[in-house]
């Protein structure tokens, strides 16, 4: 199997370079080109001839605009990067007879009610980039190439910043610490998404008719919490690690999205319903606390 990763620096993409290394011939790029290939998304007539020249079995796209609230103010880089390129990647992966795995965003929901979105809800974005992230999804799912779109949502990693670090840091620095409280959603780690990825692409290769697998699945942890008691099961695991704060986690004040204004809106329910990818590739999400444990003891130490 000849895989072709973009985005291979991400938070994602870091984790996917060691989940897909085993499945073959991994070839990873990022946006800087290299004389004969390009992985930048914004150069969309260079990532057609890279595909071209890789003439990949699978290609894995991890790599998307994701300044959230800078997009309000760069639609166009962002509708370039998160629709037309996914775009490309799909023409070019259906002239080939390749997969492609694409990875999306619980923003292309406007968030609303308190139920889990499943696959075939509504998608009604609230902002540039929930917007252009469902583009990209409808531009793939026209294509007829055989794909992988796989919805995640409060994606974190060990490596490089994350919302718990930021807790931590905060919680340390000052005397009061607020945290949004009415947006709910499962923080999911970057090194369980690039796992069932590879999951998934065994499954895809291993079974006849895979093909009619194509579709879009949501990819999350189990479980649910906010961003208020997503901080406090943080500094609380901390603290019994030894650590100390200025702010302790019953301390953390709860505010409402309104008391936060942010230059795009978030869904305040971010709820994924897994059914469908657990089914399908006989998985069982783990809950939420596990992986944010591990990544705060692998911070510890």
């Amino acid at each position: 199997m000849k895989i072709l990763l973009l985005g291979k620096n991400g938070q994602v993409g870091w984790e996917l370079q060691r989940a897909l290394a085993p499945l073959g011939n991994l070839v990873a790029l990022d946006r800087h080109s290299t004389a004969d290939l390009s992985g930048d998304l914004a150069d969309l007539e260079g990532l057609a001839a890279t595909v071209r020249t890789l003439a990949p079995d699978v290609i894995v796209n991890a790599a998307a605009y994701t300044a959230v609230d800078k997009a309000e103010s760069e639609p166009a880089l962002a509708r370039r990067i998160n629709a037309e390129a996914p775009q490309v990647l799909a023409r070019e992966a259906a002239a080939l007879g390749a997969w492609l795995v694409h990875f999306s965003t619980d923003y292309v929901f406007d968030g609303s009610g308190t139920t889990p979105w499943t696959e075939e809800a509504p998608t009604r974005p609230l902002s540039v980039y929930g917007r252009t992230k469902r583009e990209g999804e409808s531009a793939i799912l026209a294509s007829g190439a055989h794909a992988m779109i796989l919805r995640t949502s409060w994606v974190y990693a060990t490596r490089g910043q994350n919302f718990a670090k930021t807790m931590l840091r905060l919680a340390r620095e000052r005397e009061t610490l607020d945290v949004v409280a009415d947006q709910v959603g499962a923080p999911t780690g970057a090194d369980l998404i690039a796992d069932v990825t590879s999951h998934i692409l065994r499954h895809l290769f291993s079974q006849p008719g895979a093909s009619q697998l194509s579709g879009i699945y949501n990819l999350a942890a189990a479980g649910e919490t906010s961003w208020h008691r997503y901080a406090q099961f943080a500094l609380s695991h901390a603290a019994r690690q030894g650590q100390s704060f200025k702010v302790p986690a019953e301390r953390i004040g709860a505010i409402g999205t309104e008391d936060y204004p942010l230059p795009a809106a978030r869904p305040r329910n971010s709820r994924l319903d897994l059914a469908k990818l657990e089914t399908t590739f006989n998985l069982k999400m783990p809950p939420w606390q596990q992986g944010v444990q591990r990544m705060l003891d692998e911070i510890q130490a």
